[in-house]
């Protein structure tokens, strides 16, 4: 536990000495622009990390759930586990976001820490991080799209498109897998199996909320679409009758 502590403070160190020297290099730039950049890169090494975890080094988290944590395993859960307690803190000092992405934090936190305290259940817990970060990225390309003006173009649609794919596949569809085969499984513990389902859970909140988005969305853009078509036709005939 004392190693721990040390690995995770370390960890929560680096981020935000990442953060500052962010802040610093590009002062021009607001915090929340900064802090998006450290969870941009957060996401990106995360991903990277736990895809080798998970299809390179082994073992497989849908067969081998509530195996012993391996070392690489425990790398990549106190790196993550070091930026969503800067994050937490950040998120919390600005308020800049709601109870459901807070709760999604708290999980986030609560789960890593069991699986590194437990020394148990570290793949399927990376193979969660791998999920809820893989979509991070275009999360927040969403978010610098409409800082810089260029949300309501190809490039926003685009983005907003993919995200919506990928968190359907990877955190309903394949996230749906992995709980099954987590609860099936009699090695992990009770209170991991808890865990999943919360964080399933909450899966299901956020694509109802981003469901009702890609709705209002695709309505708005169809709205706006026939009323050009009307302007269009409108501004042809005018033409002819010239």
């Amino acid at each position: 536990m004392p190693l721990m502590i040390v690995e995770t403070s370390c960890s929560l160190i680096g981020w935000l000495f990442l953060y500052v020297l962010l802040c610093h290099l590009n002062s021009e730039r607001d915090c929340e622009w900064n802090c998006r950049l450290v969870t941009l890169l957060h996401g990106i090494l995360i991903v990277c990390v736990t895809a080798y975890i998970g299809f390179i080094a082994g073992p497989w988290p849908f067969t081998h759930p509530g195996t012993e944590n391996t070392s690489l395993q425990i790398l990549a859960l106190v790196l993550s586990l070091g930026y969503f307690l800067f994050d937490m803190a950040w998120c919390v000092y600005f308020r800049t976001e709601g109870p459901v992405m807070l709760a999604h934090h708290t999980m986030s936190i609560l789960g890593i820490v069991l699986a590194l305290g437990l020394g148990e259940s570290g793949i399927e817990t990376c193979a969660v991080l791998f999920g809820s970060e893989i979509t991070n990225p275009l999360l927040q390309a969403r978010w610098f799209l409409k800082r810089i003006g260029r949300y309501d173009s190809l490039a926003g649609d685009v983005v907003d498109l993919l995200f919506i794919l990928l968190f359907a596949f990877v955190r309903i569809g394949v996230g749906s897998r992995m709980l099954y085969c987590e609860l099936a499984s009699p090695k992990p513990s009770l209170i991991v199996k808890v865990g999943g389902v919360a964080i399933y859970t909450l899966s299901w909140i956020f694509m109802i909320d981003i469901a009702r988005f890609a709705c209002k969305k695709t309505r708005d853009k169809y709205r706006r679409w026939k009323e050009q078509h009307k302007l269009d036709d409108t501004n042809g005939h005018a033409v002819k009758v010239k």
